[in-house]
């Protein structure tokens, strides 16, 4: 390694991960584990992981960390078990948090998940990957791929200013956002029907939500709950947009804001991006309490546009793409986990089918289409438009019960009672999850239209003020779940008579609001 470093030589191996963050350096432990014999090289630009975003998993991702990945007991020592979600609506009647309507389990989570500072478990899982005789070349970057079908795989890096090459017979691109692969091979498509864009930062001293002094102030928030709300993932929502406030271990906080930018302007001005987060989320009545005495990290303040994009091709003879250098949707419901696991398990059993020598012409062709219909079909089932709706009360109490639910039912019991084959199941992509899909396509069309008609004649978020819903909580029982899922559709049938009909001749239109209407959703 020492002679490659210095350039002199070209190095060769079967496994090549560009990336070491968790989607690279966990399809690389595993690897390892699954064949000792394989010879894997990773490569990773930074020296130490930089500070990121603070993120929330989900259950699948639970589940991937704790049980494939053996993370049980680092997480629960590291970083904070997460209490499920929490949403947060005010209308021009909200005078201060207690006034809010607030949609959130009841008590604390019954399926493991966590909210979690990536950079240290990042450095957690490639550090295991490495004692696994994961080969690690850091820091390095890689500058181009040479792809060759069926071959070798030439990759061209730079370490320490020398430039060498790679040789491998497979390419795990890890890259992230970068999107190395799908980029140089022009398979990289933005998701044009889904305008967004994110700014985010961490904070200190942001209020406590669990904090005597807050409840004594809003008795109400005491009123018939037993959880603890400031290890959920609290949302702030509003008409085109919505805002993330993630704890993190040793005080911090993450706070975030995703934009609609069909609905909601960000002004284009020379204002710092900090200034203007906070700015923007104090129109936001619970917010601006919670902010009163906070103040976000300097330097640590960050801001992306178009955020969602796919590949059209996820794995060839020789490639696979695994985490964001595949695919990015969205970051509500914090889906971007679950995809690392699925795209990493599918990756290693590609290479694997590979190592036993198995025809992997089916697989690739599989694989490519499942997840090229899993991501389209998942875009219309849970994000088309949602921005619409989700800072209306009633409206994301139904979506969310369906879609949390059916999230349970099809996705997460597959995963827990059948172990690693349960991530072949990629979600929505199969034939028989098309009634399911059709089903959540469904009613988040008739939300969303439902909600531009209550903005165009005034009647958004009427119920925002005064109003809370604690669900008794998500878990793998089936009648429970179903209970969930009857008592849902019920509601958003009765909300079809009640009020529904009105929009059904406008389907597909889309009641813009004008431009003295969306003056309350800017800014300034």
């Amino acid at each position: 390694m020492d002679d490659f470093i210095s350039g002199q030589n070209t190095i060769t191996c079967d496994v090549a991960v560009i990336g070491g963050a968790l989607s690279g350096a966990a399809t690389a432990l595993i690897l390892k584990r699954e064949d000792p014999s394989l010879r894997v090289l990773l490569v990773e630009k930074n020296e130490e992981f930089k500070r990121r975003v603070g993120e929330a998993t989900v259950e699948v991702s639970g589940y991937f960390l704790t049980r494939v990945l053996g993370l049980t007991s680092f997480l629960t020592q590291t970083q904070l078990c997460k209490n499920g979600l929490r949403f947060w609506f005010d209308n021009e009647q909200t005078v201060d948090l207690g006034d809010c309507s607030e949609i959130g389990g009841k008590y604390l989570s019954t399926v493991p998940s966590f909210l979690v500072d990536r950079a240290v478990l990042d450095e957690e899982v490639l550090r295991r990957a490495i004692e696994s005789g994961v080969e690690v070349l850091r820091p390095a970057t890689v500058n181009s791929v040479d792809l060759c079908e069926g071959g070798i795989q030439t990759l061209h890096i730079t370490s320490k200013g020398e430039k060498s090459f790679i040789k491998a017979r497979w390419v795990v691109d890890a890259s992230g956002v970068r999107c190395l692969l799908a980029r140089e091979n022009n398979w990289w498509v933005p998701n044009e029907e889904h305008p967004t864009l994110a700014v985010w930062s961490r904070w200190r001293a942001v209020g406590d939500w669990d904090a005597e002094p807050l409840i004594c102030k809003h008795p109400q928030m005491s009123e018939g709950y037993v959880g603890i709300r400031g290890t959920a993932t609290n949302h702030m929502t509003g008409y085109g947009w919505w805002s993330w406030w993630i704890n993190l271990k040793g005080g911090e906080t993450s706070i975030g804001v995703v934009i609609d930018t069909r609905r909601v302007e960000w002004p284009d001005d020379n204002t710092p991006v900090g200034e203007k987060l906070r700015k923007f989320l104090s129109r936001h009545v619970a917010a601006r309490e919670m902010l009163e005495k906070a103040e976000f990290t300097g330097g640590d303040v960050h801001f992306r546009r178009n955020l969602p994009y796919s590949s059209k091709v996820q794995a060839g003879d020789g490639f696979v793409l695994t985490g964001d250098a595949w695919a990015f949707l969205d970051p509500f419901y914090s889906p971007g986990m679950d995809w690392i696991a699925f795209t990493s398990m599918a990756s290693i059993r590609l290479i694997m089918a590979w190592r036993r020598g198995e025809e992997i012409a089916p697989i690739i062709e599989t694989q490519n289409e499942d997840f090229f219909v899993g991501y389209k079909r998942m875009f219309e089932a849970l994000y088309k438009d949602k921005y619409d709706y989700l800072g209306d009360y009633e409206l994301m109490q139904i979506a969310l019960r369906l879609d949390i639910a059916l999230y349970y039912f099809f996705v997460v019991r597959p995963v827990f009672s059948m172990g690693a084959k349960g991530f072949e199941q990629l979600p929505y992509a199969s034939g028989r999850a098309y009634p399911i899909f059709a089903l959540m396509r469904l009613y988040n069309i008739r939300l969303a239209a439902i909600a531009r008609r209550r903005w165009a004649v005034g009647d958004f978020g009427v119920s925002n003020k005064g109003k809370r819903y604690y669900f008794p909580g998500f878990n793998l029982n089936v009648s429970q779940l179903l209970k969930i899922i009857f008592k849902a559709l019920a509601s958003w049938i009765m909300l079809e008579l009640r009020e529904g009909w009105k929009s059904w001749g406008a389907l597909s239109q889309k009641v813009e609001p004008s431009n003295e209407e969306t003056s309350a959703n800017k800014v300034f």
